[in-house]
């Protein structure tokens, strides 16, 4: 592995369906434990509360309340991180999510990273009482109160959406600015973000088809990745930050283990000089012995 490469794998999306058939006998604490024991330095799921049925026939799927798999999974491993990908800001308070984001980094000693995203479904926000207009502000400023939250000092934020006085919440986490907070989406609001408030950057890849669902923009590959992360660096530069951000790309591939290895692993230099820090893998498989099975190919491919 190319030594400013991590790895991240993604908890199959399509199981939470059929989960008690996918994962039979076993529990999720076995998928954290052998993606731990493979090599991966991160292990994520998703988040959709409560998504309308016609996203779902579409295509969509479920997912289990992040904070909780997470915690599981957390609680079964020493060393794994532990990372939302990604929950979307408007669906819960920033201080509800400051709460369970602090709470996940304090109990499982400092592995807690919070990928977030503005979000693009509309009837989810409907019916969860979010804003779906001026999502993007909203973002911003719930990213400042969480971090606020984090401090475990008095709160005053004097106005905007999340107007609060003198309001304290602990512990705090364990990392000590709190847990890294990766922006994901691809557009350039997105990155803009990330220059001014993110600790990383999520992009995902998808065609022209796909950026018309999610009414973003197209990332094809490494020249998109490239210069959407030279763009971040530029903003980064010019907010007076030190230092760069992380990159957390996932390579779309329906091949083996031992493909992936060789087609993605085989360009890890090439990820690397377009920015990218962590490379994530997202497993397809219909049953976790298949996810045990990956986990062992990767083990030996990584060792």
């Amino acid at each position: 592995m190319h030594p400013e490469l991590k790895l991240s794998v993604q908890i199959p999306m399509g199981a939470i369906k059929h989960w008690e058939r996918w994962i039979g006998t076993r529990h999720l604490s076995d998928v954290a434990i052998a993606a731990e024991q493979a090599g991966f330095d991160a292990i994520s799921v998703t988040d959709h509360p409560f998504p309308p049925d016609a996203w779902l026939a579409a295509g969509g799927h479920h997912s289990f309340d992040p904070f909780v798999a997470l915690s599981w999974m957390g609680a079964a491993t020493s060393r794994i991180r532990l990372l939302t990908n990604l929950i979307v800001a408007a669906y819960r308070s920033p201080y509800v999510t400051a709460k369970a984001a602090s709470s996940l980094d304090y109990l499982s000693g400092g592995r807690a990273i919070l990928g977030m995203g503005a979000g693009y479904l509309e009837p989810e926000f409907a019916v969860l009482g979010a804003q779906f207009g001026g999502r993007g502000a909203r973002f911003d400023a719930a990213i400042e109160a969480i971090r606020a939250a984090w401090t475990g000092e008095s709160v005053t934020i004097p106005d905007g959406p999340f107007a609060v006085a003198e309001h304290t919440t602990l512990p705090r986490p364990a990392q000590p600015s709190g847990p890294p907070i990766w922006i994901g989406g691809n557009s350039k609001a997105a990155r803009q973000r990330v220059a001014k408030h993110g600790d990383g950057w999520m992009p995902f890849q998808q065609g022209e088809e796909m950026a018309r669902i999610t009414g973003t923009a197209v990332v094809s590959g490494l020249d998109d990745i490239a210069a959407g992360h030279a763009d971040i660096k530029a903003g980064w530069a010019a907010a007076g930050r030190a230092g760069a951000p992380d990159v957390c790309f996932c390579p779309q591939h329906r091949g083996t283990v031992e493909q992936w290895c060789e087609t993605v692993l085989g360009r890890e230099r090439d990820y690397a000089a377009a920015g990218v820090t962590w490379l994530a893998y997202e497993s397809h498989v219909r049953s976790v012995e298949e996810f045990l099975a990956e986990m062992a190919a990767f083990q030996a491919a990584l060792s």
